[in-house]
């Protein structure tokens, strides 16, 4: 399907032997494509290009994916996110590249990318100028393989070089060849890059890639690295640009956020940030994901209380509640340890919303081993979990632990912790009835709002929370109404396991609305939008609804 080609400068033939990849050069003959529609058409394009990024996995992929967007934006393209916001298929059928950013956590991520790729080559049959790019972790894994097996791909990058991939497009276009690039360390922190920034009122700032841990579940060490700090002045400036942009709410990103700072030889680094972010005027929510409990120090817990606009909420991963397990799993701590972290948080921060990871059917877990998980899972109390069947991962060493657990045993545990969490999810939420909530409201947490009548969003610890309008708020003008961004204080009156209801207003009883800048921000991005959509000159979008620039230098090549 493709042949190699040696490129220039590089002495190595094959992936891997240096850090630049060679690029595989093909013929276009996958099946339906003709020698015409092969032919790439260089005449000027009377409208600029437009782009779709499809993120797959972690809150730190969502954030790789807005610096995508914002490179892409930078680079003169424009987002087709007003052509659909559904299926991958309805966006794409608007947009001239098609960006897929990639996971590799999960067992099923090959497949969701594979299945999605395979969408696309109908479409790119129809419309053979479409491009399609992935990025992410299972592109750094899979690398050429991705082209090898959809040889419609047009550009593989991965999580080293974000940088690159206007580049990498414009010489796909150009050459009618596949490129493929992909880096064994980082080049540009990711930071650096231009960003659009999913949403106007809150906002993903990344404080370290990479990991140092050698979780023996975890390819992530291998796909991103070994972690490197930003600089806290860095840090502290990105988020005063994002919250004078509008944000009203940040969360700073890591692998392992808590051991920020031993990169520059300052273990209490972190709590010191959290409490210069106290200092940011108009920062009002802080939020951060995620410690690992072997670095989570006393100083962190004394940092969240002391610092009124860093949130009650922790997600806190547990893996397992069995000591033996989390030895094999090379989790440095123990079940007594990680109790412990939450009585004193919960000490100091009784109201604190404490959210984990769990995985079931670890290698050699046995009854004993998940019955200790259950019992530490009773004790925490945790309002919500992240809970897995344990997958293999080729390239981690669980892979290749002996006693892999039986599917049918492994799913039948996987019921039991559900329905033990569903059960405490319920208890936490109800205990939460009669409370007065603050809400952020967000854009698309609430499948039923338009039926229901509600408007939705999360409260100061998390948790989600739809609120019902009184008829004197539902039918004022457009304009007036709440709208993301805007904050809604409201008392609880129901709950479920995942949700509370805070319908005091349609009773008469506390509706209160504050309107922000937050919302102002979602207000003229929105009509930025609309302008956009509705320009037929082929004039650029206007710059409110460009990418958020953060006066950072943007890094390009050729």
């Amino acid at each position: 399907m493709f042949r190699w080609r040696r490129s220039r400068g590089n002495s190595a033939d094959t992936i891997g032997s240096s850090s630049r990849a060679t690029r595989p050069r093909r013929t276009r003959n996958w099946p339906g494509r003709t020698a015409v529609e092969s032919t790439i058409v260089t005449a000027e394009l009377t409208h600029p290009r437009t782009y779709v990024v499809r993120t797959l996995g972690c809150q730190m992929n969502v954030h790789d994916s807005e610096r995508m967007s914002g490179l892409l934006e930078d680079a003169g393209y424009v987002s087709a996110e007003t052509a659909g916001t559904g299926s991958l298929m309805a966006q794409a059928d608007g947009a001239d590249v098609v960006v897929i950013n990639t996971c590799a956590v999960r067992e099923n991520a090959s497949d969701r990318l594979y299945g999605n790729l395979g969408q696309l080559a109908s479409l790119k049959r129809d419309r053979p100028g479409l491009q399609i790019a992935v990025g992410g972790c299972l592109a750094q894994q899979d690398r050429a393989g991705i082209v090898a097996r959809a040889p419609w791909v047009d550009v593989v990058f991965g999580t080293h070089n974000l940088d690159v991939l206007p580049a990498l497009l414009e010489r796909a276009r150009h050459n009618d060849e596949a490129q493929v690039e992909i880096e064994e360390s980082l080049k540009v922190f990711p930071s650096t890059l231009p960003t659009r920034r999913e949403s106007a009122y809150a906002a993903w700032v990344s404080i370290s890639v990479g990991c140092n841990n050698t979780c023996t579940f975890c390819i992530v060490p291998h796909l991103r690295g070994k972690e490197r700090d930003r600089r806290p002045g860095d840090v502290l400036a990105e988020v005063g640009a994002v919250v004078a942009e509008g944000a009203l709410e940040v969360t700073l990103l890591g692998q392992n956020v808590n051991s920020y700072g031993v990169g520059f030889g300052d273990r209490g680094a972190f709590a010191k940030l959290l409490r210069a972010c106290g200092r940011i005027e108009g920062l009002e929510r802080v939020r951060f994901t995620s410690p690992h409990p072997a670095a989570f120090t006393d100083d962190v817990i004394d940092a969240m209380a002391d610092t009124p606009n860093i949130m009650p909420s922790l997600h806190m991963p547990l893996q397992s509640g069995s000591d033996a397990i989390l030895r094999a799993m090379r989790r440095s701590y123990r079940s007594e340890r990680f109790l412990g972290i939450l009585e004193r948080v919960r000490d100091r921060m009784p109201e604190a919303a404490i959210t984990t990871d769990i995985i079931v059917g670890f290698p050699g877990e046995t009854e004993a081993d998940f019955r200790a998980t259950l019992d530490v899972v009773e004790a925490s109390r945790f309002a919500s979990a992240f809970t897995f069947q344990y997958s293999q991962r080729p390239g981690t060493p669980a892979a290749d632990l002996p006693d892999q657990v039986p599917a049918d045993v492994v799913a039948e545990r996987y019921g039991r912790l559900q329905a033990l969490q569903e059960r405490i999810s319920a208890e936490e939420n109800a205990a939460q009835v009669g409370r007065t909530v603050e809400v952020l409201l967000a854009e698309s947490e609430g499948r039923k709002d338009v039926a229901t009548r509600r408007l939705s969003g999360r409260a100061a610890d998390n948790r989600l929370v739809h609120v019902g309008v009184p008829d004197g708020v539902a039918n004022l003008p457009e304009d007036a109404r709440p709208r993301p961004g805007d904050l809604v204080t409201a008392v609880v009156t129901d709950s479920a396991p995942h949700h509370l209801l805070a319908d005091s207003g349609l009773a008469g009883g506390r509706f209160e609305v504050r309107r922000t800048r937050s919302g102002d921000a979602w207000a003229a991005r929105r009509r930025a939008a609309a302008t956009a959509a509705s320009n037929t000159t082929g004039e650029p979008a206007t710059s409110a609804s460009r990418a958020v620039g953060l006066g950072m230098p943007t890094v390009r090549r050729a």
